[in-house]
C-alpha cells in the first residue's frame, strides 16, 4: 500500500506592506502560492518569520525631544527653597551656640568674669563679693545725699568714699555717668562742694596714668587740696518751670498751674486715666505696681500723656506708646509692698518746659516723720466736680 505526501505546510515570509501590482498575472492552478522559495523535503514543524519591513514605506515620523515639563522646574525651585532655609536655619542656630557661650548668663542676671557665675543685680555693690574673684565689688559707684556727692566703693577697705574735685572736669564726669547707665545726651554739670561732714579718706586721680579706664585712675587718698568732692548730675531732674509754692493738702486742694509738675503723666487704657505716673528719663517712667496689675500688665494697652493739665486735653493727642512694664520683683498684691514699677516707652519724650524728669533719691536721703511733701495727680477738686490736675 502506498502513501501520497501531501502538500507542504505553509510558510510565512513577513515582508510588511507590499502594495500589488494592479494588473499582475494570475497564477495557474495548483502553483506554489512563492514559486521563488524552494523548500525542503522536510520543512521546519515552526513557521519561521523573517520581517523584512521596508524602511521607507513604514517607519513612522522621530519622535520631538522631551520638554522641560513643570514638575521639573518645581522640583528645582523647592530644591532652592529649602537649600535656602537650611541656610538660614545654620546661622541662626550659630548665633544661640555664640549667644549661650558669650552670653549665658540668661534674664537680668550679671556675669562675674573670668570664673562665669551669674549673679542678680541686687547682690552688685552690695557690699559683700558674691563673685569669686570680688568682680562685683569693683566698679560700684553712686550719688549720695541731696547734693549728688559722687561717691565710688573700695573693696580693700568695703567702705564708700567721695571723689576729690582735685584735676576733675566734664568729660570724667559724663564718663561716669555713662558708666551708671544715663544717656550722655542728658548730661547737666559737675563741679565741686564743700561736703557737709568731714572724711578722712577720698579718691583722687592719678592724671598721669594716661588714656585707661577711668576707675584704674582712682587711688584711695588721705587728703584733697581744693577740700571739695564732686557733685554729679546726669540729668537735669526735679526742676519746675514755674516755681512751686505751698499748697493745701489733696482735699481740697488747688489746680496746678502748666509746668508746675512737668514729670507727672497721665496714664490711660482705653481712653481712660487709670494711674498717674512720673518721668525720670527720655525713655522710663515710674509708677506704682498695682496700677499694671493682672490684665493690666499688658504694655501695649497702655498710652502715655505728658505736659498736660487737663483730661479733656488728651483727646486730640495719641499719647506714647509702652513697650514694657517691669514690676518690683518684691511687689506684694495684699500688703503693697514694693508697690512700684517701671514702664519703657517706644518712642523718647522730648524734655521742654512742661516736660521734665523728676529726681529719683539717691541713697542717703532720709525722710524724716512730718517732713512737708507734695502730692500731683489728676482728680476733682470739689465732690462730683471735673478732675483736674492738682496739687
Amino acid at each position: 500500500m502506498t502513501s501520497t505526501l501531501g502538500p507542504p505546510p505553509p510558510y510565512y515570509e513577513n515582508r510588511g506592506f507590499q502594495p500589488e501590482p494592479p494588473f499582475a498575472a494570475r497564477q495557474a492552478a495548483g502553483a506554489p502560492p512563492y514559486p521563488h522559495q524552494l523548500f525542503s523535503t522536510n520543512p521546519p514543524s515552526v513557521p519561521s518569520y523573517i520581517p523584512r519591513v521596508a524602511t521607507h514605506q513604514s517607519t513612522r515620523p522621530a519622535a520631538p525631544p522631551p520638554r522641560r515639563t513643570c514638575a521639573a522646574s518645581l522640583r528645582k525651585t523647592i530644591i532652592i527653597i529649602l537649600s535656602i532655609l537650611i541656610v538660614i536655619c545654620c546661622a541662626i542656630a550659630a548665633f544661640f551656640i555664640w549667644y549661650f557661650v558669650e552670653n549665658h548668663c540668661l534674664s537680668s542676671l550679671i556675669e562675674c568674669g573670668s570664673s562665669g557665675m551669674c549673679m542678680p543685680p541686687s547682690q552688685w555693690c552690695d557690699g559683700v563679693s558674691d563673685c569669686p574673684n570680688g568682680e562685683d565689688e569693683t566698679r560700684c559707684v553712686r550719688l549720695f545725699g541731696p547734693n549728688f556727692i559722687l561717691e565710688v566703693y573700695s573693696p580693700v577697705s568695703k567702705s564708700w568714699y567721695p571723689v576729690c574735685h582735685d584735676d576733675w572736669n566734664d568729660d570724667y564726669g559724663k564718663v561716669a555717668c555713662k558708666d551708671m547707665g544715663y544717656s550722655v545726651d542728658t548730661y547737666f554739670y559737675s563741679h565741686g562742694v564743700a561736703p557737709e561732714v568731714s572724711f578722712k579718706s577720698y579718691m583722687k586721680l592719678n592724671t598721669s596714668a594716661g588714656n585707661i579706664d577711668l576707675y584704674k585712675k582712682l587711688y584711695s587718698s588721705g587728703s584733697c587740696a581744693s577740700e571739695k568732692v564732686v557733685s554729679l548730675r546726669c540729668i537735669e531732674c526735679g526742676m519746675p518751670s514755674k516755681s512751686v509754692s505751698i499748697m493745701n493738702r489733696i482735699v481740697g486742694g488747688s489746680g496746678a498751674v502748666l509746668g508746675q509738675w512737668p514729670w507727672q503723666v497721665s496714664l490711660h487704657v482705653q481712653g481712660t486715666h487709670v494711674c498717674g505716673g512720673s518721668i525720670i528719663t527720655p525713655l522710663w517712667l515710674v509708677t506704682a505696681a498695682h496700677c499694671v496689675e493682672g490684665r493690666l500688665s499688658d504694655p501695649y494697652s497702655w498710652r502715655v500723656y505728658a505736659g498736660i493739665l487737663n483730661q479733656d486735653e488728651m483727646l486730640f493727642r495719641s499719647g506714647y506708646k509702652v513697650q514694657l512694664i517691669i514690676s518690683h520683683p518684691d511687689y506684694d498684691t495684699d500688703s503693697k509692698d514694693n508697690d512700684v514699677a517701671l514702664m519703657k516707652l517706644e518712642t523718647p519724650l522730648s524734655f521742654t518746659e512742661t516736660v521734665r524728669p523728676v529726681c529719683l533719691p539717691n541713697p542717703g536721703m532720709m525722710f524724716q516723720p512730718n517732713q512737708q511733701c507734695w502730692i500731683s495727680g489728676w482728680g476733682a477738686e470739689y465732690q462730683g466736680g471735673k478732675k483736674c490736675s492738682w496739687n
